[in-house]
């Protein structure tokens, strides 16, 4: 049996920083530097990933890996708060890596201007502890899907419209996976569709968090679980998800 891998220790100014939180029950300094420890993968860094990445950041773990391509646009700025209005019409991601090193200089960023594609998500997951998906498109999706259960990586799924918000997440080995729940793309399914900022910010939170609880182990995760959010009429309601038999992606792996 290998070695725990030691954590690293916390230098003084990042105790003071995260002394709010390091007195959480269950959490602690050992809950601290576990993040800190810790790589996250977050696919695309828009109006839900850019919170992700930024509520992260601010948590303290240690390595971001950001994938997104392109060039910030005036429709971005409704609801992606890593940017800012000087900036369009230039890289999205130089934008928010600058931002995110803004608020903690002390973050590693492997940042990578593309998106997810067949050429690039077996090293990137590989790079990750926990992938959290925030693309918007099913093609990336099904991607990391397939990549996260193959290498045995928790997978953070979460996903917005107009004003309703879907968040689950995914252990290899222990549940079913986005295949199960979506067996193929939903023919409804746009790129570009109808939403508030404030509900990708909402879900983007809830999906920082459920990356931080993996980590670390610390309450229960959504794992077998989705959980969605009408914000219309401020309802919120569990589903319980079941693996489907022969899934091509993980029946194998449960």
């Amino acid at each position: 049996m290998s070695e725990p891998e030691e954590l690293p220790e916390l230098s003084d100014i990042e105790k003071e920083v995260y002394s709010w939180q390091t007195t959480v029950e269950g959490f602690g300094e050992e809950g601290q530097r576990k993040l800190k420890n810790a790589s996250v993968m977050i696919s695309r860094i828009g109006g839900l990933g850019g919170l992700v990445a930024y509520e992260l950041a601010a948590a303290g773990v240690g390595r971001l890996i950001l994938a997104h391509g392109g060039c910030l646009k005036p429709s971005d700025l409704n609801r992606q708060l890593l940017m800012k209005s000087e900036a369009l019409g230039s890289s999205r991601m130089d934008c928010a890596v600058a931002r995110l090193k803004e608020l903690n200089p002390r973050l590693e960023i492997v940042p990578i201007p593309e998106n997810i594609s067949e050429s690039n998500v077996s090293e990137l997951v590989a790079e990750a502890d926990v992938v959290v998906d925030c693309a918007p498109l099913f093609e990336e999706r099904f991607l990391m899907n397939r990549e996260a259960f193959k290498q045995g990586k928790p997978l953070v799924e979460c996903s917005m419209f107009e004003m309703e918000a879907h968040i689950t997440s995914f252990k290899p080995g222990s549940t079913g996976c986005l295949q199960c729940l979506y067996p193929k793309k939903p023919d409804y399914w746009q790129r570009r569709f109808p939403v508030f900022g404030a509900v990708s910010g909402m879900v983007g939170c809830l999906g920082a968090m459920e990356a931080i609880k993996i980590i670390v182990e610390l309450g229960e995760p959504l794992f077998g679980r989705l959980l969605t959010c009408d914000l219309k009429s401020m309802k919120f309601h569990q589903v319980h998800l079941r693996p489907i038999p022969n899934c091509p992606v993980c029946d194998g792996i449960r």
